[in-house]
């Protein structure tokens, strides 16, 4: 089952855009190589699956929060300041929830449109042509190769991320942590378990 919204972009079309939005601006003297580069390098320092992993177990820890999460993802991620900047005021996160009977994966089968800031830049597999096409056809199969075996019963939902919406999976709480704080559930949560190529 596939579900999401997919928007009207062509990664190689905006990869063309850009690189030739980069050229005239180098050479109009507006902005050099450099400063670029350290515009991007000054983004990506704000990108970190730590971010999503404090998201998460904020969810774990405080009902009011996880049912803000579920209700509307941007508002309740930018409650912790991870959706301010540019990026937040053009892109809707919405967030789904595993549970005993629903697994959830991410994907973008047209580019690789992900939730950067809360899950860092993305792995070179999601970006894949092989990852983006195949785990809409077979997820079953494409996540056992990640080593996640799900009973036949787990209902797999695939979310197909676009340019104006992002998805993020709350994993499931694993079992035998309760007696651990918000910062300790934080590191057990890592990035595959946000994209739903993994469980905890």
């Amino acid at each position: 089952m596939t579900s999401g919204e997919t928007g009207h972009h062509d990664d190689a079309a905006i990869s063309r855009k850009v690189r030739r939005l980069e050229t005239l601006l180098e050479e109009r003297g507006v902005l050099s190589g450099g400063a670029l580069d350290e515009a991007i390098d000054a983004f990506l320092s704000g990108a970190s699956p730590a971010h999503g992993a404090r998201v998460v177990a904020r969810a774990w820890t405080d009902p009011g929060y996880r049912a803000r999460l579920l209700a509307d993802g941007t508002a309740a991620v930018r409650e912790l300041g991870f959706m301010d900047g540019p990026e937040g005021s053009y892109q809707r996160l919405r967030v789904v929830e595993n549970t005993e009977s629903v697994h959830n994966v991410i994907v973008c089968t047209l580019c690789s449109c992900y939730p950067l800031r809360l899950l860092g830049p993305s792995p070179s597999w999601y970006k894949s042509e092989a990852y983006r096409s195949r785990v809409v056809r077979e997820p079953r199969a494409v996540l056992a190769e990640f080593g996640l075996d799900l009973p036949t019963a787990t209902e797999i939902t695939v979310w197909d991320s676009s340019a104006e919406t992002r998805y993020l999976v709350l994993p499931r709480r694993p079992s035998g942590t309760d007696g651990l704080d918000e910062e300790a559930l934080a590191r057990l949560v890592t990035r595959n378990a946000m994209i739903g190529t993994a469980a905890l």
